[in-house]
């Protein structure tokens, strides 16, 4: 297989790399298999048509456009390469659900079908009462003379769907597309239907799962359809990857980074964002369509191509901006909730140290035109260090240190969809008794035994409020939510409580805080009072603790035995 294929009829006016197969005629690829492609009429593992985009508008000198072709590929293959989104397959039956309003749109849909295209149901929408399932796998039940009967069929088609409809896949509304297009989608996922893996998981830093309580679900609030849901009951999530629209919007909320996205996920986007050193990136989604589109890219600017266009997150913009040492470009006509909130996070940090934005937004191709004139380098913020092993937030907090430096910038106020904060604890009614370490999955609060104290990263906390909710202690533990602050101690370990270790009256060996023997004893030295023994117990250790009670029941045994005899 070779791995670079560019095909175009009218050929190249400037040489490309030895590695790139350049043909005219369409049959020089006949019976040839290819990595990337610059177009979709190439079969290909993954066309790139940010390639030709970049061809047709580029401003770039002859030398660098064609050092910028042969890096528009290996980025390409990059991300291939590092893609986790496994292509899976569902077996479709030609079992047709339609639903209609009036006779009418019957007759609309039946005309321009075969008898044998399709084995299929009517019924009117207002005998629904419930969808579930997926494409090839559809439950629909409808209520019939007080009756529930469920239907099971593989595809729908709603005239003017309700969301129920449109959450699950495999329902097609015709106020979307026509009906001659629906017919070939329909009869197309008979033959053949493929869906890919958008997400991946990682139970063990989620904000949701095993929790005694709900203090996250950002991911399946913001999901589209029902390629999330939630079981508040057990505290997990369930991921449907074939009803998952791909566009990444569970991504970019995701507090802890628990949520990552299969097609370019955070170590593709670190590897990419190597090629763009000294570029002006050009973030574009696959949505976009750029094929087409005629604009002018002044030199330096180069294409950022991605699949959906909600995952991006605050790390994952700050990466490509010192990455690159440049502004950012991001070019979508739509911004998710949690894009939305990092790209207002970023810019405003970005405002505070260089007084200028971050990322230039642009909508629409007028918008993209005057951001390409405004886009600029900014000095001395290109930064690289080996990220891959570092979760989200861990790779936000050493970038943001690096751009803070030893100055105080102010504080940033995040938002509703991506939250930082800052935990504080009142050390006199802290016993150090640690719930609040066990509670935190992200690893910001943590125990130092070297000191006995209780210590905190703010710059990796989630303000997930978990902690807080844990603590056994009244009025102990706080956060202080939706902020950065940006100054060097924000990234930096934080004591927030300390003790002296209490040894044991018996033994001498130290067990516990004294705050926490101070506090115990507050509350049973009272009703231990009549018995010294039981009192002094309170000041021992778990292997002293029974050995004098013990030693006290016998004692007072012989003692009974003696005053006998």
């Amino acid at each position: 297989m070779q791995e670079f294929i560019y095909y175009n009829p009218k050929g190249l006016d400037f040489p490309v790399s030895e590695e790139i197969f350049v043909i005219t005629n369409i049959e020089d690829a006949k019976d040839k298999s290819f990595i990337i492609s610059n177009t979709k009429e190439i079969s290909s593992e993954l066309t790139a048509q940010e390639i030709d985009f970049y061809i047709k508008n580029s401003q770039d000198n002859l030398s660098t456009k064609i050092k910028n072709v042969s890096k528009l590929y290996e980025i390409a293959v990059t991300k291939y390469d590092l893609a986790q989104d496994i292509s899976y397959t569902q077996e479709v039956s030609n079992e047709l659900l339609l639903i209609t309003n009036t006779q009418e749109e019957y007759d609309s849909f039946v005309s321009k079908v075969k008898s044998n295209d399709f084995e299929l149901f009517a019924i009117n929408e207002n005998i629904i009462k419930n969808i579930s399932g997926h494409i090839g796998n559809l439950q629909v039940t409808v209520v019939d003379e007080d009756e529930d009967i469920v239907l099971n069929v593989s595809q729908i088609v709603w005239f003017g769907a309700k969301q129920m409809g449109l959450n699950q896949s495999g329902t097609f509304d015709t106020n979307f597309s026509n009906i001659d297009e629906i017919i070939d989608t329909l009869k197309t996922n008979i033959n053949s239907y493929s869906y890919k893996k958008f997400t991946t998981y990682d139970k063990t830093i989620c904000q949701y799962d095993g929790r005694r309580e709900v203090i996250c679900s950002k991911c399946e609030e913001v999901c589209p359809t029902v390629a999330i849901t939630k079981d508040d009951k057990t505290k997990t999530l369930t991921f449907s990857q074939i009803d998952c629209h791909g566009c990444g919007g569970c991504i970019s909320v995701c507090p802890s980074g628990a949520l990552d996205y299969a097609p370019s996920n955070k170590e593709a986007l670190f590897e990419m964002s190597k090629f763009y050193k000294d570029t002006h990136p050009l973030i574009v989604p696959s949505k976009m369509n750029v094929q087409d589109l005629e604009v002018s890219l002044k030199e330096n600017v180069l294409p950022f191509a991605i699949e959906g266009e909600k995952f991006l997150d605050e790390t994952a913009f700050l990466t490509l901006l010192q990455m690159s040492g440049s502004q950012v470009i991001f070019y979508s006509d739509f911004l998710s909730k949690g894009t939305n909130d990092a790209i207002r996070i970023v810019n405003d940090i970005y405002q505070k140290r260089y007084q200028k934005d971050a990322v230039l937004v642009a909508m629409n191709k007028e918008e993209l035109s005057e951001v390409l004139k405004e886009i600029s380098f900014i000095d001395n913020t290109y930064f690289n260090f080996n990220q891959t092993t570092l979760k989200k937030r861990e790779v936000f907090s050493h970038r943001l240190q690096k751009l803070v430096g030893e100055d105080n910038l102010g504080e940033v106020i995040t938002g509703e969809h991506i939250h930082y904060g800052k935990v504080q604890v009142n050390q006199d009614a802290c016993t150090l008794c640690l719930v609040c370490v066990g509670a935190c999955n992200v690893g910001a609060l943590i125990a130092d035994a070297k000191d006995n104290t209780l210590r905190l990263n703010p710059s990796i906390c989630t303000s997930c409020g978990y902690c807080e909710i844990s603590c056994p202690e009244k009025d102990c533990l706080t956060i202080k939510r939706d902020v950065i602050e940006l100054e060097p101690s924000w990234f930096k370990e934080n004591i927030l409580a300390q003790d002296k270790l209490f040894a044991c009256v018996e033994c001498g060996k130290e067990f516990a805080t004294a705050k926490a023997i101070s506090k115990i004893a507050s509350l049973m030295a009272p009703i231990f009072s009549s018995d010294p023994v039981k009192e002094r117990s309170l000041y021992c250790c778990a292997d002293c603790k029974p050995k004098i009670m013990m030693q006290s029941y016998f004692d007072q045994k012989n003692q009974g035995l003696n005053s006998a005899r």
